[in-house]
């Protein structure tokens, strides 16, 4: 037994308490905000008769969805096939083109200010002229999808293949590695953590870019999205309808980033700092 070990253990524990109280507050926190912003939504709803009519409290917005549960998920299918669509689409071309950016500087040149263009210019001035050119509703609304997540993919893919440490890239070519062998057992491990960041951002904005179109689009019918249930509802005024389908939409979304974050550590845990932080 030595002098220093009533210290060693005395910290020990102390870690293993901050550790214990960090993990009751990771689900604790965020839960009790979550309550008190129903409480105060219902406070600010029945403050005034007005305010309760076109605010309406979350009651009557739970009672709304349980009532009109079959329309709104049906509309919701239709939203999540166009987003994950969209983003598959935007990791397959965004992945492939960064790939081709790495290996010809000449294709990164001529087509990377294409994609910046894109990136840029926002979505609802692009969307009429792709309605104009494109019959199919559904491939409008998922064009504008797709333009929205595309970017982060590409330009942070292209990142992390540039990113790759050079002494391990002399190590290859000393050892007469191929390109390929270079890109598929250094370049492409070195570039997921930026790829996965990308794919984060993407995840969300392809569901953001499918409610722009849609709302842009004004499909209607059996085949519309959560939008247009949103715009349906306030022109008839069924304001508990409309925070419905409105939290849906919030809901998937933070499924979609928990998703990609989930992902991310998953790849990453093993090796990657960011994900090894976590578990420290």
């Amino acid at each position: 037994m030595t002098i220093s070990d009533p210290v060693f253990d005395a910290d020990e524990a102390r870690r293993a308490r901050h550790r214990r109280i960090e993990a009751i507050a990771r689900w604790a926190l965020p839960l009790a905000v979550v309550i008190l912003t129903i409480v105060g939504w219902n406070w600010f709803s029945n403050s005034t008769l007005t305010r309760g009519m076109i605010f309406p409290e979350p009651a009557k917005v739970w009672a709304r969805f349980v009532a009109d549960q079959d329309m709104l998920f049906a509309s919701l299918m239709v939203t999540l096939k166009i987003t994950f669509m969209a983003l598959t689409i935007a990791v397959i071309g965004g992945v492939l083109l960064a790939i081709l950016f790495t290996q010809s500087r000449f294709a990164e040149l001529v087509f990377f200010p294409y994609a910046v263009v894109l990136q840029v210019t926002p979505i609802v001035s692009i969307a009429p002229l792709i309605f104009i050119y494109v019959q199919d509703p559904l491939a409008r609304v998922l064009i504008c999808a797709w333009i929205v997540a595309f970017f982060p993919i590409l330009s942070n893919t292209t990142l992390g293949l540039k990113s790759t440490d050079s002494n391990l890239r002399d190590l290859y070519a000393i050892y007469g590695a191929t390109w390929w062998q270079k890109l598929l057992f250094l370049q492409l491990p070195s570039a997921a953590p930026y790829f996965l960041g990308g794919l984060r951002i993407a995840g969300g904005l392809a569901l953001i870019g499918a409610i722009v179109a849609e709302y842009v689009a004004g499909i209607s019918g059996s085949g519309s999205g959560l939008a247009f249930r949103i715009l349906e509802a306030s022109y008839r005024l069924n304001y508990p309808r409309m925070f419905a389908a409105l939290i849906m939409i919030a809901v998937v979304g933070v499924i979609i980033f928990a998703a990609t974050t989930f992902l991310s550590w998953f790849f990453l845990r093993k090796w990657h700092e960011s994900a090894l932080s976590r578990e420290q």
